[in-house]
């Protein structure tokens, strides 16, 4: 038998495609995915120049404890007492959080006045 052809060494596929493929898989999922809810917390600044009317409604944040105008409170006892001491939910309610407290016991205390109905939520800082 006569072969006039140079005889080929076998070449291996490239996984470099492959590989591309699936990083811009990859990048693309990432990109497009949710990863969580996004929720907005309506937050007023305090140099607004929005007039505070009404008893004094001043929640003290702390890493062990809430406090509404001096007075320790839990949380549901934070939000009766302060539906008590408001006419309508558009009163300013002033939160304070002490340095030492975790952004995330802030969140909470803020989704909770949130939950209650109450709208104007002012954040000052601690002395």
């Amino acid at each position: 038998m006569f072969t006039f052809d140079v005889p080929r060494t076998r070449r291996k596929p490239s996984l470099t495609p492959m590989i591309d493929v699936v990083f811009l898989l990859l990048v693309f999922f990432m990109l497009a995915a949710r990863f969580g809810l996004e929720t907005s917390l309506p937050l007023i600044a305090a140099g607004s120049g929005a007039a505070y009317a009404g008893p004094p409604r001043l929640v003290d944040v702390a890493p062990d404890g809430l406090s509404l105008n001096g007075v320790a409170v839990t949380p549901a006892a934070m939000v009766a007492r302060l539906q008590r001491m408001t006419d309508a939910p558009t009163d300013m309610i002033i939160l304070r959080p002490t340095a030492a407290t975790d952004l995330q016991r802030v969140v909470d205390v803020m989704l909770a006045l949130n939950a209650a109905g109450f709208r104007r939520v002012v954040m000052v800082e601690a002395p």
